[in-house]
């Protein structure tokens, strides 16, 4: 008779880091079952405000959701290339401050580029956002549409986490387990020289008084070629 082991559910916060707007969404489940909705919301500032006023305004409000929902796992969208630095900048610095927050703690944060999220929610790394929302809709059984749109972000950051996760884990296990199972160079060493006749050093020693090029010494190379480590 084979005996089925149940998994804990896992709770996932996800966070679609933005300074006007952070969307956070929290799920809870197992993998390869629809998840339950927890909770969702979005952090906003003014962008008037001050960069440091609205970066400890988020923090404050992860800090919050951390206290009150106490997930497993952090999900964090990974920061990717846009034309408009600007935003890249404000995504990647609201972003860190999920990542600290949750290391603060000791909880595990993983990073996901939008188009895992995309493939893992719809199946299609290709999906655009209003495919996404539909799937968070029908995978969470919402008869509303979450809003704003970050808030459906962050709660397909957080189902494509915990769906993930299983097969993220084993790939760093085996990883480790290679590295565990790879020989180990050997140390070699050479045998000393005898000194040749006449006192003079032997290959590959130096004498009390001879210079080495490339030490310093601004020495010069056979061929005039200036020595490697010479000042001039």
């Amino acid at each position: 008779m084979t005996i089925y082991t149940a998994r804990r559910p896992s709770r996932v916060l996800g966070v679609d880091p933005g300074l006007t707007r952070c969307g956070l969404g929290v799920v809870e489940g197992v993998p390869g079952r629809p998840p339950t909705l927890v909770a969702t919301g979005v952090v906003r500032t003014g962008a008037d405000e001050d960069i440091a006023v609205r970066l400890l305004a988020i923090e404050a409000e992860i800090e919050r959701w951390l206290d009150e929902y106490r997930p497993d796992t952090v999900a964090v969208e990974r920061v990717f290339a846009q034309h408009n630095v600007r935003t890249v900048m404000g995504t990647a610095q609201a972003g860190t401050v999920a990542i600290v927050c949750a290391a603060r703690r000791g909880l595990p944060v993983a990073m996901h580029t939008p188009s895992e999220v995309k493939a893992a929610v719809t199946g299609s790394g290709r999906a655009d956002k209003d495919q996404v929302t539909l799937m968070v809709m029908r995978l969470l059984r919402l008869t509303d549409r979450p809003k704003p749109a970050d808030a459906a972000d962050a709660l397909a950051l957080a189902i494509c986490h915990l769906w993930r996760a299983p097969a993220l884990n084993a790939r760093r296990g085996g990883q480790a387990s290679r590295a565990d199972q790879e020989p180990q160079p050997r140390e070699t060493r050479s045998a000393p020289q005898a000194p040749s006749r006449g006192g003079a050093p032997a290959r590959g020693q130096r004498g009390r008084d001879s210079p080495v090029l490339g030490e310093g010494t601004g020495g010069t190379a056979p061929g005039g070629d200036t020595a490697i480590g010479d000042t001039a």
